[in-house]
């Protein structure tokens, strides 16, 4: 049911486990594990704006397509090739997304 993550500390993974474990059980409930694996997950990294503009550019895709794609605006898009911005919150993991599987798996 769950899938397995790695953990950052053994400690974590200890802790991961044993509640993978009770969740298997029934002494944990399904919204708990998956708070429990909300903890294991790997952060999502930071991305440059060399690195935004290199992905876009990979996809073969315009500023504008790419802010519609990230539901963002252009001129958002713009700064943070520019440097003066940073992603953040779900368009960091949007970006993440397309950079990992390609623009299929968010479209």
């Amino acid at each position: 049911m769950t899938i397995k993550r790695s953990a950052d500390s053994p400690l974590l993974a200890a802790v991961h486990e044993t509640a993978r474990d009770l969740h298997r059980l029934g002494f944990i409930d399904k919204r708990k594990m998956l708070r429990y694996d909300a903890l294991c997950l790997d952060p999502v990294p930071a991305y440059t704006s060399e690195q935004i503009r290199a992905m876009r550019t990979k996809l073969r895709l315009s500023q504008s397509v790419l802010a519609a794609v990230l539901n963002t605006s252009v001129s958002t898009v713009r700064k943070w090739e520019q440097g003066d911005k940073q992603p953040s919150g779900p368009s960091l993991k949007l970006l993440n997304l397309l950079d990992r599987k390609g623009l299929e798996a968010v479209l």
